[in-house]
Order: C-alpha cells, then structure tokens, then sequence
C-alpha cells in the first residue's frame, strides 16, 4: 500500500493528523519516506545545501567548533555533534579546518545523528576514518564531556509543531500541534 494510501486510511480511522505526524511520515516511514528510502543532495539531486555549494561553509563552521573548544577550556574528551548531516560534506569540511589546531581532532569523539540508512552509508564513505557514532536522535548520543552541536539545515528535517497563541496566559496553546 502507498505511503499515500495508508495516511488517508489513518486519517479514515483515527481522524486529522498533525503537521508533526504528516511531516514525520512523508520524511522519515521506513518504506517509503523521502529520508529513508531515496535521498538526493547536490546538483544532480533535488536540492542543494550550503555544504554542497562551498567547503567553505563547512571550513568556517568547523573553525567555530575550534573556537568553541577553545573557549571551554580544551576539555578531552568532548563530543562533536552533527544533526542530520546529510552526505557527510559539512562534517568533512569542518574536521579539515580544525586541524590547525592541535588536540582538538585527539579530542573530539564524532557522533551523527541521523536516521537515514542511505545517508549514514555516504557519511561512513566520508567520515569513516574519524570513527563516528551514530544515532537516532540527540539522546542517544554517548560517550563524556561537554557537547558542541552542529545543526545546518536540520528543522527542515524535523517534524515540525505548531502552536497557535489562544490569548492571554502563558502556556495556552490550541489542540494542533
């Protein structure tokens, strides 16, 4: 059954979905979500991310995460962190420009979230000789110290949630989300 099909029949039985759900399942359904199943970065692909179009975005953030090391400290071990590092680009970029910088690359340990079994293969090719972890989401992510985040482009991935203002009063919220 389509991925279409089989959301008019939740809706059938269960009612309206909300964006998050929709979102959640066009993107990320293990059979035929556009993540999981066929994605398509770079010119020949369906969109292009600001990695793809420059090493150079990715050599600034990297020099960023430099920064930020430096200015916690030098803490060994810390985690570098990617959220939905699509082909491993931006990555690849960043831990270039980073070795300027000694210790930093001794003392990072490199962990991708991400869900993608496609997209976990083109960032193994990419990034395999730093030894990533990987995991599904920002709790899974293992191992000590502090954590320095990179997200590009990630809420475009994300199953976004809406809230609607009802009025006066914090915390009021309409019944979408």
């Amino acid at each position: 059954m389509s991925l279409a099909a089989q959301l008019e029949a939740r809706v059938a039985a269960e009612g309206p979905l909300s964006i998050a759900e929709f979102m959640t399942a066009c993107l990320h359904d293990p059979e035929s979500g556009y993540y999981a199943t066929r994605p398509a970065l770079g010119p020949e692909g369906d969109f292009m991310t600001a990695p793809l179009v420059s090493q150079m975005f990715g050599e600034l953030i990297g020099l960023w995460a430099v920064e930020t090391w430096l200015r916690l400290g030098r803490p060994e071990p810390f985690r570098l962190v990617e959220l939905g590092p699509g082909d491993g680009a931006l990555m690849a970029d960043a831990l270039r420009a980073a070795r300027v910088v000694p210790g930093f690359h001794e003392a990072a340990r490199l962990w991708l979230v991400e869900t993608s079994a496609p997209l976990r293969r083109l960032q193994d090719l990419k990034l395999g000789v730093y030894e990533p972890g990987w995991a599904d989401s920002l709790e899974g992510v293992g191992g000590e110290g502090p954590l320095i985040v990179i997200g590009n482009e990630i809420l475009d991935c994300l199953p976004a949630r809406q809230f609607v203002s009802l009025g006066a009063g914090a915390g009021r919220r309409s019944g979408w989300d």
